[in-house]
C-alpha cells in the first residue's frame, strides 16, 4: 500500500465552491493553498480513475469505488426522465383498481382523511428518503447502504422483494394483452354463452339479477379466464418478457414518457363517456358520499397505510435506483411532493372513472351497486368487462380500458426490472466491465421470471399467482422494510446529519418535520400497521371458497421470510464476523463508505478537526490508493 498524503494545516476557515455544483459554500479547515490542493488532489482521483487508476480502498469512512474500467455513474439527460420514470412505475394497476374499492368500502369521502394523513406521516416521508439516498449515495438498493454497511441487508431485502415483484406482475400483463387482443372482434367473447368454453352456470341475460344470478356469471367469466388464457399464455408471457427486456435495454427513460402519458388521456375519455351514461351520478355519489362513522374503526387506518406503501412503490429499491442517476444537486425534496401529489391525485382521479362505469351497471341490472362493486383482478377482469359489455359499442370501450391498463403495468415493469438490474451491477466492481454486461444481466433476470411464470399460465396457476400476490410482496414485508428504512437512517446514520447531506445537495434544510418523521412518528405507523397485520392474520383462501392447504401457506411463508430475514441474518452475521469488542464492531460497520463522488462534494468534519493542534502529523488526510 502506498499513501497520497496531504498536509492540511488548521489555521483559519475558508469557503470553497466546487465546480458544477450550485448548492452551499462549503466549508474547508486549512490554509487557501492548502485546502484548494485537496480539492485538486479529489478532481485528480476522480480523473484518474475514469482512466483506470489504481483503486480507492473502501474501509468504512474512506472513500471507495473507483477501480480499474471505473466509469462515472451516468445521469438522466433531463430531469423531465426521472419524474416520468418515478410516474410510470409508482402510478400501477393499484391506483386505478384499489384505491377505489377501498375509499368506498370504508366511508366514500371519509377514507380521504385517514389517507392523506398517513401520505404526510408516512408516504412522503420514506418516498423522499429512498430518492434523496439514492442521489447522495449514487447506488442502486445494496450499494446506497454503504452509509451503514452493517445494515446492508436492507438492499438485499428490498432487490428479493422486487424481484418477486417482477416475476408475478406480468402475469396481470399478459391477462389484459390477452383480453385486449379479444376486444377487437364485433362481440366480445365473455358477453354471450354460444362459446365452446361455457358451462351450463353461463347467464346472457343481466337486467334484474338476484345475487345468486350475478355470482354464477362471475364464476363463469373466471372460468373463461381460467381455461381459455392457459392455452394462449405461455405465447403472451414470453412476448411482454422479451418486450420488457428489449425496452430495458434500449432506454426506460423514452419508453416512459408514452406508457406514463397516455394512461391518463384513456382515463380522461372513459371518464367523459363514463359520466353520460345513466346511473352515473348514482355511482359516483356511492363513491364519494362520506360515511363519518368509518373513523371509529380500526381497519379504515390500517387500510389507509397499507394502500399508501403499495401505491407509492415504497421498500422496493426501484425508487433509489432512479435516484441514484441524478445530478447530485438536484431538488429532490420538491421532486418528492410533486410526485405525491400526481400519485395520490390519480388515485382519486380513477375512482370516479371506475365508479362511474359500475353505477351504469348497477342501473341496467337493477341492483345496489354494492352487489358489483369488485377490487384488485376482480375488477378489472369481472366487473369491468361485465360493464362494457353492456354498453353501445363496446369492443371501442374494452379495448382502451386493457390498454390502458397494459401501459400502466408496463412502466412499472421497465422500472421495475431497471431497479433490479441496476442493484446487481453495483456489486461487481470496476474491473468487471464489459461492454454489455447491462444488457446481459437484464436478459438473465427475464429469463428467470419468465421460467418461474411457466408454473402461473396452467390450469393451477392462478393458485401460484395468489401466493406470490398474498405474501411475496404484501403489505407485512413492505411495512418492515419501512420501518428499518426509518430506523437506520435516523438513529444509526443520524436524522440530522443526513438533513445536512440533503442541505448539501439542493441548497437548504428541508422542514424539520421530515426528521421528526424519520425519528420517531414514521417509524411507529409502520410497525403499527405491521402488528395489526400480524395478530388480525387470515390463511389465504381464493374466491372465498378455496381454503389453501398447510404446505401452501408455508410456501408463503417461506417467500415473506426470504425478503424479511435479510435484514437481521445479514446483521448478526456481520456483527459476528467483525473482530474486537462488541463497541468497536459497532463503530466500524456503522461508519459509512464513501464513495469517489463525495470527494468534490462533501468537505471534511469541522468539529472532527478542531481538537487538533497546528503543525502535528494528526494534521493530515491521507488518502489510500493500491498499487499493482
Amino acid at each position: 500500500m502506498k499513501g497520497v498524503v496531504c498536509d492540511v494545516t488548521v489555521t483559519r476557515l475558508v469557503t470553497l465552491k466546487p465546480p458544477q455544483f450550485s448548492g452551499p459554500l462549503i466549508t474547508l479547515s486549512g490554509t487557501e493553498n492548502r485546502s484548494a490542493s485537496l480539492l485538486r488532489q479529489s478532481h485528480r482521483l476522480k480523473r484518474r480513475s475514469a482512466r483506470g487508476s489504481p483503486q480507492v480502498c473502501a474501509a468504512p469512512g474512506v472513500v471507495s469505488g473507483a477501480g480499474p474500467g471505473y466509469q462515472e455513474r451516468e445521469t438522466w439527460t433531463r430531469q423531465m426522465d426521472f419524474i416520468m420514470s418515478c410516474v410510470g412505475f409508482a402510478v400501477g394497476l393499484g391506483n386505478v383498481w384499489r384505491f377505489p374499492y377501498l375509499c368506498y368500502k370504508n366511508g366514500g369521502g371519509v377514507f380521504l382523511i385517514p389517507y392523506m394523513l398517513i401520505v404526510f406521516i408516512g408516504g412522503i416521508p420514506i418516498f423522499f428518503l429512498e430518492i434523496a439516498l439514492g442521489q447522495f449515495m449514487k447506488a442502486g438498493s445494496i450499494n446506497v447502504w454503504n452509509i451503514a454497511p452493517l445494515f446492508k441487508g436492507l438492499g438485499y431485502a428490498s432487490m428479493v422483494i422486487v424481484f418477486f415483484c417482477n416475476t408475478y406482475y406480468i402475469m396481470v400483463l399478459a391477462w389484459g394483452f390477452y383480453y385486449l387482443i379479444k376486444s377487437f372482434s364485433s362481440t366480445l367473447p365473455w358477453s354471450t354463452c354460444d362459446n365452446e368454453w361455457n358451462t351450463p352456470s353461463c347467464i346472457e341475460i343481466f337486467h334484474q339479477q338476484n345475487s345468486q344470478q350475478l355470482d354464477s356469471w362471475g364464476v363463469s367469466m373466471m372460468e373463461w379466464q381460467l381455461r381459455n388464457l392457459c392455452n394462449f399464455l405461455y405465447v403472451k408471457s414470453f412476448t411482454l418478457r422479451l418486450c420488457v427486456c428489449v425496452c430495458v435495454c434500449v432506454c426506460v427513460c423514452q419508453i416512459v414518457y408514452f406508457t406514463a402519458t397516455f394512461p391518463y388521456v384513456v382515463l380522461i375519455i372513459l371518464l367523459v363517456r363514463g359520466v353520460t351514461l345513466p346511473g352515473a351520478y348514482a355511482g359516483i355519489m356511492y363513491y364519494i358520499k362520506p360515511d363519518w362513522s368509518k373513523l371509529e374503526e380500526a381497519q379504515v387506518w390500517i387500510d389507509a397505510g397499507t394502500q399508501i406503501f403499495f401505491s407509492y412503490a415504497i421498500g422496493l429499491g426501484a425508487l433509489t435506483a432512479l435516484g441514484s442517476y441524478n445530478r447530485f444537486n438536484n431538488d429532490c425534496y420538491k421532486d418528492a411532493f410533486v410526485l405525491a401529489l400526481i400519485n395520490s391525485g390519480t388515485s382519486f382521479f380513477a375512482g370516479f372513472v371506475v365508479f362511474s362505469i359500475l353505477g351504469f351497471m348497477a342501473a341496467e341490472q337493477g341492483v345496489d351497486i354494492s352487489q358489483v362493486a369488485e377490487s384488485g383482478p376482480g375488477l378489472a377482469f369481472i366487473a369491468y368487462p361485465k360493464a362494457v359489455s353492456l354498453m353501445p359499442v363496446a369492443p371501442l370501450w374494452a379495448a382502451l380500458f386493457f390498454f390502458m391498463l397494459l401501459l400502466l403495468g408496463l412502466d412499472s415493469q421497465f422500472v421495475g426490472v431497471e431497479g433490479f438490474v441496476t442493484g446487481i451491477l453495483d456489486l461487481f466492481p470496476g474491473k468487471y466491465y464489459h461492454r454489455y454486461k447491462r444488457e446481459i444481466a437484464v436478459a438473465i433476470c427475464c429469463l428467470l421470471c419468465f421460467i418461474i411464470d411457466l408454473s402461473m399460465v396452467t390450469q393451477g396457476g392462478m393458485y401460484v399467482f395468489q401466493l406470490f400476490d398474498y405474501y411475496s410482496a404484501s403489505g407485512m414485508t413492505l411495512l418492515w422494510q419501512a420501518f428499518w428504512e426509518c430506523i437506520v437512517v435516523a438513529w444509526v446514520y443520524g436524522a440530522d446529519r443526513f438533513m445536512d447531506d440533503v442541505a448539501r445537495m439542493i441548497g437548504y434544510r428541508p422542514f424539520p418535520w421530515m426528521k421528526w418523521c424519520w425519528s420517531f412518528i414514521t417509524p411507529c405507523v409502520c410497525m403499527g400497521i405491521f402488528l395489526f397485520h400480524l395478530v388480525n392474520y387470515k390463511p389465504l383462501t381464493y374466491n372465498n371458497v378455496y381454503v389453501y392447504p398447510w404446505w401452501g401457506e408455508v410456501i408463503g411463508w417461506c417467500l415473506a421470510l426470504s425478503s424479511m430475514l435479510c435484514i437481521p441474518v445479514s446483521l448478526l452475521y456481520k456483527l459476528f464476523r467483525a473482530k474486537g469488542t462488541f463497541k468497536e464492531r459497532w463503530t466500524h460497520l456503522t461508519s459509512p463508505v464513501w464513495g469517489a463522488h463525495h470527494l468534490e462534494y462533501m468537505a471534511p468534519d469541522i468539529k472532527s478537526m478542531s481538537p487538533l493542534s497546528p503543525g502535528t502529523d494528526d494534521n493530515k488526510v491521507i488518502i489510500f490508493e493500491s498499487v499493482m
